[in-house]
């Protein structure tokens, strides 16, 4: 070996892939966060998913704030936590799996082989497949973990409203409350879609160990799928209506 290919080298790395998969992985990243600046641009043009369901968002904080008692909006905002406390918790338990997986990589490479049109791979790129995975699935963790949080905080803004007589008499000032809740809990819904989509190019991923062709086509689906169901879905088409 000789100093150009050594393991301390940046050209090691670089050579640790061939060119088909660093051109796959490079195609799936670049979707990945192309379509996200895409969603979120298109979006200030074109209603999405997110943006509409973030107009029902700020009609239920306007409710809240004419409410007295507020009980049903603690239950609102703590059943809108539970979804992304269960994914979470997913990812842990994805993430100790794939570590685990780490340390079977000989047999796992050889099942991988047993897959038709599998294209076969030395163990080394195995591993660096299933680190990419779990890198996916990190991410995914930290932003359901946020989301989890967030939602702590729209519990805050909802716990600190004065009774709708306050409101009323001019004490407070309705329209801030609404608005820092009402953002709040947009926020959140955004930090949970990030999340979802790194599920959704998982899948898109686990391709990755069939072929690199077969990375690009699955990362090509993916944003298909989110395309579709993001800005021409049936269930935005109802609440548009």
């Amino acid at each position: 070996m000789d100093a150009n290919s050594s393991p301390d080298s940046g050209f090691y790395l670089l050579t640790l892939l061939p060119v088909a998969d660093w051109l796959a992985l490079g195609f799936f990243f670049a979707l990945w966060l192309g379509y996200a600046w895409f969603a979120k641009a298109k979006g200030g043009q074109q209603a999405s998913l997110l943006d509409v369901t973030n107009r029902y968002r700020r009609y239920w904080l306007e409710q809240a704030s004419a409410r007295d008692p507020r009980m049903l909006d603690g239950i609102i905002t703590q059943n809108l936590s539970n979804t992304p406390a269960f994914f979470s918790s997913t990812s842990i338990l994805v993430i100790g799996a794939l570590l685990a997986l780490l340390g079977t990589m000989d047999k796992a490479a050889e099942l991988v082989k047993e897959i038709p049109f599998a294209q076969a791979t030395t163990v080394v790129v195995f591993e660096v497949k299933v680190l990419a995975l779990i890198s996916v699935f990190v991410y995914a963790f930290f932003r359901f973990s946020w989301c989890m949080r967030q939602y702590t905080f729209v519990a805050l803004i909802i716990g600190s409203m004065p009774p709708p007589a306050e409101f009323d008499s001019g004490r407070f000032e309705r329209e801030k409350f609404v608005k820092r809740g009402a953002t709040l809990v947009g926020a959140a819904a955004e930090t949970f879609n990030d999340g979802l989509r790194a599920y959704y190019f998982s899948f898109a991923l686990l391709c990755w160990f069939i072929s690199p062709l077969a990375l690009a086509v699955g990362a090509a689906g993916v944003v298909a799928v989110l395309y579709r169901r993001e800005f021409h879905s049936e269930v935005l088409q109802v609440l548009r209506d």
